[in-house]
């Protein structure tokens, strides 16, 4: 799996620009545009944990998510005990917490 491409590259420099103009410390630029450009190569599947997918489509019902997604969810939500449950068990508490 490559690392940053060119375009990852030049979106970072943009956003740390952006951030740095609003007044920010270079640390905080550069931590906010580092996220950023990591969030969206997750989002096209261009990294290779898949622990950090995030969510899951909104659109799909709890059940067709993976555990991880729902794990994702379940800490989102403030879902005590989420690490010791099981897929199904996750299922059911995000349905409940919505």
């Amino acid at each position: 799996m490559p690392s940053w491409s060119s375009k990852d590259a030049r979106k970072y420099e943009r956003i740390k620009e952006s951030v740095l103009d609003r007044g920010a410390p270079e640390d905080q630029a550069q931590e906010i545009a580092a996220r950023t450009v990591n969030k969206h190569r997750r989002q096209e599947g261009r990294t290779p944990n898949t622990r950090t997918q995030g969510t899951g489509n909104p659109n799909q019902p709890p059940s067709e998510r993976s555990r991880d997604e729902l794990y994702n969810r379940a800490r989102e939500l403030g879902i005590a005990g989420r690490s010791k449950m099981s897929k199904d068990e996750l299922v059911r508490a995000v349905e409940r917490g919505r």
